[in-house]
C-alpha cells in the first residue's frame, strides 16, 4: 500500500531534462554546505574558512550530508595575474599556505571545499575574474584541490553583452504580475537563448571543468538572466535563478515567489538556486528562519549556510540540521521537489513578491511519506488548514498517520484535515505517513 509515494515511485531517478550528469553522484543532489560571504563578505582568510570547517564537524552538520566549505569573492590578489603563468594568485596575507593549503586542511576533516570566480573580466568586488582565462583557471582549481566552483556574473564587459534584454521580475523592478513591461529591447518572440553570450561565457567554464582530472561541482551564479531555465540544467549544476538574497523577510519571500514557478526545472543533478541561507543573519525571526529554511529545503534548492558557525545560536543551529527537511532535500531516489498544491492567500499561480505560494506537497522516499508545508505570509497571526483531499500525494483518502516536522512530535491519525495557527512568516511542515 504505497500511498502517498504512488505519484513519485513511477518515475525514479530521472534526472532533470538535459541535465549534466557527473562522475561520481556529484551535484545529483542539491549541495549541502557553508559559504563565506553572507557573514564575511571580503574580510575572508584561511582561519576563518578552516573554523567554519571545524564547526561542521563539531556541530554535527558533517553527520547530515553538509560537505561543501566554499570560499566566495576577494580571496586572490587584486588587480593582477601571475605574470608568467597567467594564473590567479591566492592572496598571502588572507592565504598564507595558498588555496591548496586550505583544501587539504578541509579534505583532512572529510569535508569538500569550493572556490569562487565570475564569467566577467573582474569579480563582483573586483578581483581578476575568469572571462578568457577558464582552461588555464579550471586548471588551477583542480591542482588546488577545489570540489565546487560558484561563477558568478558581474561587471560584464560591452562587447560581452547580449543582443537582448530579459525579463528577471524580481530583480528588474516592481512587477507584480511577474513582467517587465519597461524593460528595454526584449528579445523577439521565440529567441533561443542558447545564442546569446551569456549562454557562450557559461558553458565555456564548463567545458573546461569538464576536459580536467578532476569532478568540479558548478554552481552558475548569473541572476536569472538569458533565460537561464532553458540552458541552465544542461550547463551546471545548479543554477541562480534571482539576483542576491538578503537576510530580510521581503527579499526572501520575493525570491520564494520567483521560483515556485520553476519547480518542473527540478530534478537530480540541475536545480534552480535562491542563493544562499541567511538564516543566523540579520533581524529575521525564527519564525521567518524556519520559513527561509523550510522552503528552501522542500524546493530541493542547494542549501548553503551563510553565517559565523562558531557565534550560531542554539535555535538557529536547530533549523539547519532539521532531518526531517534534510531527508526531503536530499531524497536519493526521487529528484522532482514539492510544488505548489493552492497558493493559499491568492488564487492559483498568481505572481506576489510579498505573498508567495503558501501549500506545497511533495512525495518522498526517506521519509516514506508526503511532506506537505503551511506557510503564513501575512503580517500577523493566521490559521492554515491542509486538506488530505486537495493535495494530490493524498487525495485518495481521508485519513493518515501525521508528525511535526518541527517537534518530532507524532500528531496520530488525523482525518481529513490538519490546522495550524502560525505567527506571521512562519511555516508549519508535516511528515504524513501511511493511511489509517
Amino acid at each position: 500500500m504505497l500511498g502517498p509515494l504512488t505519484l513519485a515511485v513511477a518515475l525514479p531517478f530521472l534526472p532533470a531534462a538535459n541535465a549534466l550528469v557527473r562522475k561520481d553522484d556529484v551535484g545529483r543532489l542539491p549541495a549541502l554546505g557553508w559559504n563565506s560571504w553572507n557573514a564575511f563578505g571580503c574580510d575572508i582568510n584561511s582561519t576563518k574558512v578552516i573554523i567554519a570547517a571545524n564547526e561542521v564537524v563539531n556541530l554535527g552538520l558533517k553527520d547530515l550530508g553538509y560537505e561543501y566549505i566554499n570560499i566566495d569573492d576577494c580571496w586572490s590578489v587584486k588587480n593582477t595575474r601571475d605574470k608568467k603563468t597567467n594564473r590567479l594568485v591566492p592572496d598571502p596575507s588572507k592565504f598564507p599556505d595558498g588555496i591548496s593549503g586550505v583544501a587539504e586542511k578541509v579534505h583532512d576533516l572529510g569535508l569538500k571545499v569550493g572556490i569562487y570566480s565570475s564569467a566577467s573580466e573582474v569579480t563582483c568586488a573586483g578581483y581578476p575574474a575568469s572571462l578568457g582565462y577558464e582552461t588555464i583557471d579550471a586548471q588551477s582549481f583542480a591542482e588546488w584541490g577545489i570540489d565546487y566552483l560558484k561563477y558568478d556574473n558581474c561587471d560584464v564587459s560591452s562587447n560581452w553583452t547580449d543582443a537582448y534584454a530579459y525579463c528577471v521580475p524580481d530583480s528588474d523592478g516592481d512587477h507584480p504580475n511577474g513582467t517587465c513591461p519597461d524593460i528595454t529591447n526584449p528579445a523577439p518572440e521565440g529567441y533561443d537563448w542558447k545564442t546569446s553570450k551569456t549562454y557562450q561565457r557559461y558553458i565555456t567554464m564548463r567545458d573546461a571543468l569538464l576536459k580536467i582530472d578532476r569532478t568540479i561541482l558548478y554552481s552558475l551564479c548569473e541572476w536569472g538572466q538569458a533565460d537561464v531555465k532553458t540552458w541552465g540544467n544542461e550547463t551546471g549544476n545548479s543554477w541562480r535563478m534571482s539576483g542576491d538574497i538578503t537576510a530580510d523577510w521581503a527579499r526572501i519571500a520575493q525570491i520564494a515567489n520567483e521560483n515556485s514557478f520553476l519547480m518542473d526545472y527540478a530534478n537530480f543533478w540541475s536545480y534552480p538556486d535562491p542563493d544562499m541561507l541567511e538564516i543566523g543573519n540579520g533581524d529575521l525571526t525564527i519564525e521567518e528562519s524556519r520559513a527561509h529554511f523550510a522552503l528552501w529545503a522542500v524546493m530541493k534548492s542547494p542549501l548553503i549556510i551563510g553565517t559565523a558557525l562558531d557565534s550560531i545560536n542554539d535555535d538557529h543551529l536547530a533549523i539547519l540540521k532539521n532531518k526531517h527537511l534534510l531527508d526531503f532535500n536530499q531524497d536519493p531516489v526521487i529528484g522532482r521537489p514539492a510544488h505548489p498544491y493552492k497558493w493559499g492567500y491568492n488564487p492559483d499561480r498568481t505572481f506576489d513578491k510579498v505573498h508567495p505560494a503558501e501549500y506545497w506537497s511533495g512525495a518522498s522516499s526517506t521519509l516514506e511519506g508526503t511532506l506537505v508545508l503551511m506557510l503564513n505570509s501575512e503580517d500577523a497571526t493566521s490559521t492554515r488548514t491542509a486538506r488530505w483531499s486537495e493535495i494530490p500525494e493524498l487525495k485518495s483518502h481521508n485519513k493518515y498517520k501525521v508528525i511535526d516536522a518541527w517537534t518530532g512530535k507524532d500528531l496520530g491519525c488525523v482525518k481529513n484535515e490538519h490546522k495550524a495557527t502560525l505567527k506571521s512568516h512562519d511555516a508549519a511542515v508535516l511528515v504524513v505517513k501511511g493511511r489509517c
